[in-house]
């Protein structure tokens, strides 16, 4: 059967990525063997400096060999922790690669088959023979591609939010931990993990290298406190006050009864009603950053001008930028808009043609020929987004602009 093909392999092997979804996705492990044959070049040296950057999320996880205790550092390291490791039993664990290294981040066209807002990042761990972070679950989906060396990988059981963690612990590792198969990856194999299942890593030999390839995974609690948010900046729903059910004198003593019950959930309910608020919402809330707050352009990489983009041959996104289209609602939206199109860019929305947000959305590289015979409304949606960083020209050798 046609697997995914993109120029550089299958990387879901003999499935077709409907199968994967239908019989794979978020439902049980699948081992590929071979999946990838052109790997991402990145060295031991060059992700230890990574580690040493401020801006960039590390950790270092040590363990002891005689007491099996767990020891956790947080970066930015220090050149003074990684030159004075031991030889082994130890991991380095570097965030968001694929944020700072394009060669990293092209990894994700082998993930076509899922939406791209769906991503969180690219964590990238490099182990010493027995590395490891021990025995734990994630609340996400997760492929895990080992790109060097070798690492063993142990499956065992689906877990819940509350099953035992060992106390005291530095790293959220299962008090019982129930193998069930074991998996030896050499370099091109993945591993793909649903969420809450039960894995443990451990390196075999010097410096195995593997990529994890995560998806967002926003709790309940998460959803509903930025959706309240939200609510609230809304003057109209931020006023509805709670009405009284039909009341009987046998409903007025203290007792908090069903019909109260009843006309909680009617109120919350009807402000969720709203498909247009809720799509706008979820947009923004998907597509925000994983660090907002970091610069996407550094003055010296800011256009001259507005216009200024018009003189490279490329734009591209950039590693960082989330992006999603809104599927629209005809039936809120007059007649002479529905050529029109939500597109949600790091967070914020803009209203655009139909064929600039789909076009947009589904490229991460745009020519010249890409963008001609653009209307001036959407050549200053364009300008928009790459003096804002979202969007970046690039010259003749793909570098920034």
């Amino acid at each position: 059967m046609a697997g995914i093909n993109n120029g550089v392999g299958r990387v879901l092997g003999d499935l077709s990525a409907n199968e994967f979804l239908a019989d794979y996705w978020q439902k049980t492990p699948l081992l590929i063997r071979n999946g990838l044959s052109d790997l991402p070049t990145l060295s031991a040296d060059e992700l230890a400096g990574l580690a040493l950057e401020d801006e960039i999320e590390s950790r270092l996880v040590l363990t002891d060999q005689q007491s099996a205790n767990w020891q956790l550092r947080q970066g930015p390291l220090s050149e003074q922790d990684l030159t004075s490791l031991p030889p082994s039993h130890w991991t380095l664990l570097v965030q968001a690669v694929d944020q700072w290294l394009p060669e990293v981040h092209d990894l994700l066209d082998h993930f076509n088959f899922i939406p791209r807002w769906r991503l969180d990042d690219i964590m990238v761990s490099l182990s010493a023979d027995q590395g490891s972070v021990g025995p734990h679950f994630d609340n996400y989906d997760v492929f895990l591609v080992q790109t060097h060396g070798n690492k063993y990988w142990r499956i065992g059981q689906h877990c819940e939010g509350n099953t035992a963690l060992v106390e005291d612990a530095p790293l959220r590792l299962l008090q019982d931990f129930q193998q069930q198969r074991e998996y030896l990856l050499a370099p091109g194999d993945m591993l793909y993990l649903p969420p809450r299942i039960a894995h443990w890593g451990i390196a075999k030999g010097d410096d195995s290298m593997t990529f994890s390839v995560g998806f967002r995974a926003p709790t309940a609690v998460e959803l509903l406190d930025d959706l309240a948010t939200e609510l609230m900046a809304n003057p109209k729903l931020s006023s509805q006050p709670f009405i009284d059910p039909p009341l009987s004198l046998g409903q007025t003593g203290g007792e908090i009864n069903v019909d109260y019950l009843g006309a909680v959930k009617k109120l919350l309910i009807e402000q969720l009603s709203d498909d247009k608020l809720l799509s706008e919402w979820f947009a923004r809330f998907m597509t925000t950053r994983k660090y907002p707050d970091m610069e996407l352009l550094s003055d010296d990489d800011k256009p001259r001008s507005s216009a200024s983009w018009t003189e490279y041959p490329q734009l591209a996104w950039h590693p960082a930028s989330r992006i999603a289209l809104i599927t629209p609602y005809p039936e809120d939206e007059p007649k002479q808009n529905q050529d029109q199109a939500t597109l949600a860019v790091d967070g914020e929305l803009h209203t655009t043609s139909q064929q600039l947000a789909i076009l947009l959305n589904g490229q991460q590289k745009f020519s010249r020929k890409d963008l001609v015979e653009l209307s001036k409304e959407e050549l200053d949606l364009v300008a928009q987004l790459v003096q804002q960083g979202s969007l970046q020209p690039l010259d003749d050798n793909n570098g920034i602009g």
